[in-house]
């Protein structure tokens, strides 16, 4: 008995866990079998040639790229390279104000009342509990980061995966914990 009470709460911990992660999105070419790829390499993205200036997202590169990293060498067994990959790896971060609607119910003041019974000729009291009076709505203004992960052929120059997941951040800007967090929960789903 103690047995199946020890891997039911195991159990309903792990679905608690899995439930509250943010939901990651992945599409792929069906017609691509990623197990006959084994080496990538990222690609720098810049809007052209010319283009020196530097990224608002700049701050979360090595985030990224060591979250990948980790995961596509532990799960994939893939490994990167600096020159003739298989994959062209590229990322991109947006984090944008957004604001989220909160719904708080409202409740009328409870109160207690009394009178007198001139029948029993003592005091008695009524007691009058809260009451629904409807809801408080009212916006606030979050903070949400999508993290996109994209793949591309290197031989064909063809899409061929790509993953994204959007969460609330806690801060301004995305953390080293939500960048790892967010890729986690990508590569997860692809799995």
């Amino acid at each position: 008995m103690k047995k199946v009470f020890i891997i039911l709460s195991i159990t309903s911990l792990l679905l608690f866990l899995f439930g509250c992660s943010t939901p990651a999105y992945v599409q792929k070419d069906d017609s691509i079998n990623l197990s006959n790829y084994k080496k990538y390499m990222w690609v720098n993205t810049s809007s052209g040639e010319n283009d020196k200036s530097e990224r608002a997202t700049a701050f979360a590169d090595i985030g990224i790229h060591n979250a990948v990293n980790a995961e596509l060498n532990n799960k994939w067994g893939w490994k990167e390279v600096s020159d003739n990959p298989d994959i062209l790896l590229s990322y991109d971060v947006l984090v944008e104000r957004n604001t989220e609607t909160t719904r708080e119910p409202v409740y009328s003041q409870s109160m207690t009342r009394y009178y007198y019974n001139p029948y029993t000729r003592r005091w008695a009291t009524i007691y009058y509990p809260a009451q629904f009076q409807g809801y408080d709505v009212y916006e606030t203004p979050v903070r949400v980061g999508t993290v996109t992960i994209t793949m591309v052929d290197a031989k064909t120059d063809k899409n061929i995966w790509q993953g994204w997941t959007t969460e609330r951040l806690n801060g301004s800007r995305i953390t080293d914990t939500e960048i790892k967090k967010s890729v986690k929960n990508i590569f997860n789903k692809s799995m």
